[in-house]
């Protein structure tokens, strides 16, 4: 399966402006996809999920994070089969790519910002990225909404740690939007969550798309569970490359 699906993703496109926020400033936010049942069915299915996922695919620091949400219901199908999506994985990427992870994430209250990041350096196996998270909540600046410094992935270097976490950045741009919404960003875009300031937890569906020829962070075809398998349309199979 190395060839393009042509008449699968011929209808992917992004608006212009979406086109020219992503090469401009590396990211851009748009309404996500419709979900089965509506978001209040997604917030169900996500807080379902969290609580019964396997030990073994749960990370617990100063946010939650649960592997593997390929195989967590039909409710996150539809999230990295869509068209905008893709298109935006052919505009970054510019050439045929595959799923390497889709987790939940869900940032706890009173966790403080990070220093910021790339999720690959240049040049590394996995480069060019695009990564996307889908708000099951609200972001907002209470709450930390990702941040990000505007056309940081035209720089020619990478975050070295000595960036001040806590401080905001002249240039920094908070990704704030209603429950639904998605960010899709370039990996090379200097990133990361602001301080949740709020007293309610963020969660969120977030994942990564590579270049079809670098190792995914999770093997699909190992985990691909047998009610997923009888779900999947041609493309989520291209996509997930199983």
């Amino acid at each position: 399966m190395d060839d393009w699906p042509t008449p699968l993703i011929a209808a992917a496109h992004l608006p212009p402006e979406s086109a020219r926020q992503l090469d401009e400033r590396g990211f851009v936010v748009f309404s996500g996809p419709p979900i089965p049942g509506g978001l209040t069915r997604l917030s169900e299915a996500y807080d379902r999920a969290v609580a019964t996922a396997d030990p073994a695919d749960v990370s617990i620091r100063s946010s939650t994070r649960v592997q593997d949400f390929v195989n967590r219901g039909p409710e996150f199908d539809g999230l990295y089969v869509f068209a905008p999506l893709l298109a935006a994985c052919r505009q970054v990427i510019g050439g045929p790519f595959k799923l390497s992870s889709m987790l939940a994430r869900t940032l706890e209250p009173g966790s403080p910002a990070p220093q910021l990041h790339v999720d690959v350096k240049r040049h590394a196996d996995g480069w060019p990225l695009v990564g996307f998270i889908v708000m099951v909540d609200a972001f907002d600046a209470e709450n930390g909404a990702t941040r990000f410094l505007p056309g940081s992935h035209l720089w020619k270097r990478d975050p070295d740690g000595s960036e001040n976490a806590n401080a905001a950045h002249d240039e920094e741009v908070v990704a704030r939007g209603p429950a639904g919404s998605m960010i899709v960003f370039n990996g090379s875009v200097w990133h990361g969550y602001g301080a949740n300031r709020s007293n309610r937890p963020r969660r969120s569906v977030q994942g990564a798309f590579i270049p079809r020829t670098a190792r995914s962070a999770i093997d699909q075809s190992a985990r691909l569970r047998p009610g997923t398998a009888a779900r999947l349309s041609d493309l989520a199979r291209w996509i997930l490359d199983v």
